[in-house]
């Protein structure tokens, strides 16, 4: 027993680092996307809508297959090669002088993401408790918020240079973080089934019809939290008339995550349902998307995102939580992956519609 729980201290913290790493990655360029080529190129936001879109519609609607390779193969292959493509997508994106290219960029990143995030987010319930996996998950939220900061300040200072070296340096933390699972990450298997099928984990995950329904419902949260990528940062760019700006909306969620979402995580889970947090919190975020096309200050525009941060806190962790209890021990990678179908739907509405509406509301002088 103490072996075990040895095992699964040890697991934690190397969780802890993968996680920072992959966020550093993530977030030290994305943000700037819609920056770079609406903002600084003057392309159309339905086009670089259109390639995140299909960036999370592709990493999130394959998820389910790269789930069941990690069921079928162990997690450590999968996240190896899955990081290694990511940054290959970061690589090409560095070269995208036309859509297109820019679209190439965004599918070669979430091929790499269908293959690292579900067995990633398996080792989570293999290695932590059910009991603590609430506040686990609390932790990787606020350390995902401090990973925002640093990515979003590096990211937006490079950017001054030249926007090659976003993409380089997204890209480099991409081959260390999969440098670092080479060495690290012990061959674990992810689901209790033995050398099953790569497509009994799927079946499984079908025939739960409860499951299917839970993950489809989610697609209107997500549809809401992907603006944090897309119109949040333009809005804000927009209205301070300057890029640097950006890394204050990230601080706001830094400063929100590292002083309130564990304790309010604490104290929710003795007091409230996790369905009962998912809900309110996607209230709260609902309500702060509101006004957002009508503030005309600063002041205004970070105590609007203020809100909407603060109903991600709530939100995030319970959603995390409830998908983790709902998954089958027999296919966890299956189930993990599948879960991200309502944000490949989400993802893909949120990105490309957004974009959309951004370039009507500028042609018609519309908020």
């Amino acid at each position: 027993m103490a072996k075990v729980a040895q095992a699964r201290r040890a697991g934690k913290y190397f969780l802890l680092i993968d996680n920072l790493l992959v966020v550093l990655g993530f977030f030290v360029v994305f943000p700037l996307i819609s920056i770079r080529f609406i903002d600084q190129l003057g392309w159309v936001a339905l086009a670089v809508g259109f390639a995140l879109g299909i960036r999370q519609f592709v990493q999130q609607g394959l998820g389910i297959f790269g789930g069941a390779l990690a069921d079928r193969f162990g997690a450590k292959p999968l996240i190896i090669s899955g990081m290694l493509l990511r940054a290959l997508g970061f690589a090409v994106m560095a070269m995208a002088t036309q859509p297109w290219i820019l679209i190439l960029s965004c599918i070669l990143s979430a091929l790499g993401g269908t293959l690292f995030d579900p067995p990633r987010t398996a080792l989570v319930i293999k290695l932590v408790r059910p009991r603590d996996r609430g506040r686990f998950y609390s932790l990787l939220m606020m350390q995902d918020s401090a990973g925002a900061v640093v990515g979003a300040l590096l990211g937006s200072w490079l950017i001054e240079f030249d926007f090659h070296w976003v993409c380089w340096s997204g890209a480099i933390l991409f081959i260390f973080a999969a440098l670092f699972n080479y060495v690290y990450l012990p061959h674990y298997r992810i689901s209790t089934s033995v050398r099953a099928p790569i497509t009994a984990g799927m079946k499984k995950v079908l025939q739960d019809k409860s499951f299917v329904r839970y993950v489809l419902i989610l697609t209107g949260y997500y549809i809401l939290s992907v603006q944090v990528m897309l119109m949040l940062p333009l809005v804000v760019n927009e209205v301070a008339q300057s890029v640097k700006a950006v890394k204050y909306m990230y601080m706001i969620e830094a400063v929100l995550s590292l002083s309130l979402l564990y304790p309010i995580a604490r104290w929710s889970e003795k007091h409230f349902s996790l369905a009962q947090r998912l809900m309110f919190g996607l209230f709260l975020m609902s309500i702060s998307m509101l006004p957002i096309g009508f503030a005309s200050t600063l002041t205004q525009l970070f105590s609007i995102i203020f809100c909407f941060y603060l109903g991600s806190i709530i939100a995030e962790p319970a959603r995390e939580t409830l998908s983790a209890s709902l998954a089958h021990p027999r296919a966890r990678g299956s189930y993990m992956g599948f879960s991200r179908l309502g944000l490949a739907i989400g993802g893909a509405i949120g990105y490309t519609g957004g974009g959309w509406l951004y370039d009507y509301g500028h042609a018609y002088h519309v908020p």
